[in-house]
């Protein structure tokens, strides 16, 4: 394979993740052009941000796409249909939807399906594609992760998706911490979706060697901040002189997940 197309093949498997609360417009500005210099797969950016998303990106292939529901789960059904519909006016074509995760525990599988597919429909009124956060960190049992695959194959999404990158979970010591993506969880879910369905690892992958573990076993996307930082390994690895895109005020990657 020529180290250019794999450079290509890793950039387009990221989501450029641009959702912590304190970035700024510029920061979010900055982040999209990121984006664009390194040709990713899309931006994940804030909500009220979009058209600011859309309007860095035009004339680029970099997609852009938002979370609803976004980062508990717990907006009513209509709220984040209302959210969805919202998003899909603005110039989103990439939605995120976190599921109601006290359902998914309560196993209110009804509940569930029916939450699901009614942001899907909605996204698919305007062609965009859903990707279904599970947040795994909540998660005690692999059940509820297979359960959560089978309704997303049978409604027909177009990814799971392992985590926020904001589901902290608090420990014995008081200490709030999460794994997010883990290779386990991965597995397991690329077992349990049906054909058409992707699967997402997002929260913990900042290095290109995780990026590329996860390539692997068959994982479609990546949603992480640390862009630049994998980018840069991968012209450095396999470049063999092609110079890469980096901006000398490219933004670091100390935010988000």
């Amino acid at each position: 394979m020529e180290t250019h197309l794999l450079i290509h093949e890793v950039a387009r498997m990221i989501d450029h993740a641009l959702l912590h609360p304190t970035l700024t417009d510029a920061e979010m500005r900055e982040g999209c052009q990121t984006a664009r210099r390194y040709n990713v797969a899309s931006v994940c950016i804030k909500p009220y941000a979009i058209r600011l998303a859309v309007d860095e990106l035009r004339g680029s292939d970099v997609r852009v796409g938002t979370v609803i529901g976004f980062p508990s789960g717990s907006h009513a059904i209509a709220v984040k249909v209302a959210e969805t519909i919202d998003a899909c006016q603005n110039g989103a074509v990439e939605i995120d939807m976190v599921v109601n995760i006290g359902k998914v525990l309560a196993d209110d599988w009804a509940y569930v399906h029916d939450e699901i597919a009614a942001v899907h429909q909605a996204c698919r009124a305007y062609n965009a594609l859903l990707k279904v956060i599970f947040e795994t960190d909540y998660l005690p049992e692999n059940r509820f992760i297979t359960r959560l695959c089978e309704i997303c194959t049978t409604v027909g999404v177009d990814y799971v998706k392992t985590s926020t990158g904001f589901g902290f979970v608090k420990g014995p010591d008081g200490r709030y911490s999460y794994k997010g993506a883990t290779l386990p969880h991965l597995r397991l879910m690329l077992a349990h979706v049906g054909p058409g369905v992707g699967v997402k690892a997002s929260g913990g992958i900042r290095t290109l060697d995780e990026l590329l573990e996860a390539r692997a076993l068959g994982v479609g996307r990546i949603g992480t901040s640390a862009t630049v930082t994998i980018l840069e390994e991968a012209y450095r690895r396999f470049g063999q002189g092609t110079d890469s895109p980096r901006d000398p005020i490219a933004e670091p990657d100390n935010r988000g997940y």
